[in-house]
């Protein structure tokens, strides 16, 4: 539901969406399902992938797995158990969602200092799959309320379409998405651009909206920022650039790294930009994948980079390394999961602290 007045938005509340790299209580997953069509004929080899991911994350952080039932829970005990990953640390849920792709339709969570303390809420943007691509969508979008009932939170319902990979933000007041995605009338025919941006800013308490133009090749979410230019800090981004002129994501990535050098941060400073390379033609069953080292995550003193088995998963390793001098940056093969047009940004939400 919309909100009733301007008043009750997060962002009169003194709420806001802080940068991934803030301090996480845990990291929260959707786990996939054999049944389920994101991994088609290819499902047996995406576990493995998870396993591995949970691996890494258990060390620095908890992690909230939502699994269909207590059937699938036990299965996913057992595999993790199998691949020697510490349960410790994990946690499992019943809130069926037919994809994994939390990023999308998992909570996003907002901070505030209110009288002295630290309180969190919820935003709960409405999830359609992308613009109706792959019905029913129904129990997904049902989970951030699930999370926030859990949490004890209080839930902003804005009444619009949004997906957690479509914007990016550096917890200071700006916003990356693309007009791609965000002006497809596929999620929210009836909003103008000024109207969206005014509903970022009421929700996510941003204060300042840089646009990029189109997604990668392969991509089926219309252009998600979170493959294209993440912040690694408050000034700086890295960019996904292709380095081959006969390559597809050439000419398109080429004008996204032409409008970030002329763009400007809240306080009217020129971001920083990093150039990032591709991991080149990644396909299977000759369908081109959207394959990107931009869609890392980060935890708390950890980076998990995707790799390719591409000479630029070292490069990619390295540039990732220098911006994030106190992270530990690790590379996790992700050329089975990218089959679901997805990587571990993809699949993860942050729970800040």
């Amino acid at each position: 539901m919309a909100h009733e007045s301007a008043a009750a938005t997060p962002a009169s509340l003194g709420y806001r969406m802080p940068a991934e790299w803030a301090p996480h209580v845990s990291t929260w997953l959707t786990w996939p399902r054999p049944e389920g069509i994101s991994f088609p004929d290819k499902y047996d080899t995406v576990p493995d992938v998870y396993a591995e991911f949970i691996r890494h994350l258990v060390t620095v952080e908890e992690v909230n797995i939502t699994v269909w039932n207590a059937e699938k829970e036990a299965w996913v005990r057992g595999l993790l158990t199998d691949r020697k990953v510490p349960l410790d640390r994990v946690r499992f849920h019943h809130f069926p969602a037919y994809e994994p792709w939390c990023r999308d339709h998992g909570p996003i969570f907002l901070t505030r200092e209110h009288d002295g303390e630290h309180e969190r809420a919820i935003v709960d943007w409405g999830y359609n799959a992308w613009g109706n691509k792959y019905p029913p969508y129904d129990l997904d979008d049902a989970i951030p309320q699930h999370v926030a009932k859990l949490r004890g939170l209080p839930l902003f319902s804005p009444g619009i379409v949004m997906e957690g990979g479509s914007i990016e933000v550096n917890g200071c007041g700006t916003l990356l998405t693309t007009e791609a995605c965000l002006l497809n009338p596929n999620r929210n025919p009836h909003l103008t651009k000024a109207q969206i941006e005014q509903h970022l800013k009421d929700y996510l308490s941003v204060t300042h909206i840089l646009w990029l133009g189109d997604g990668i090749v392969g991509d089926d979410t219309d252009g998600h920022i979170d493959d294209l230019t993440r912040f690694v800090s408050p000034t700086t981004v890295v960019t996904a650039v292709e380095e081959d002129p006969a390559d597809e994501n050439f000419q398109l990535l080429q004008e996204n790294l032409h409008r970030l050098r002329t763009m400007k941060d809240q306080d009217g400073q020129p971001l920083r930009v990093v150039e990032l390379p591709m991991p080149g033609r990644v396909e299977y069953d000759g369908q081109r994948l959207p394959a990107s080292y931009a869609n890392f995550y980060i935890a708390n003193g950890l980076v998990l980079l995707p790799t390719y088995r591409h000479a630029n998963d070292r490069r990619a390793l390295e540039i990732l390394q220098r911006e994030f001098p106190r992270h530990r940056v690790v590379g996790v093969d992700s050329t089975e999961l990218i089959w679901g047009l997805g990587s571990f940004h993809c699949i993860s939400q942050q729970e800040p602290a």
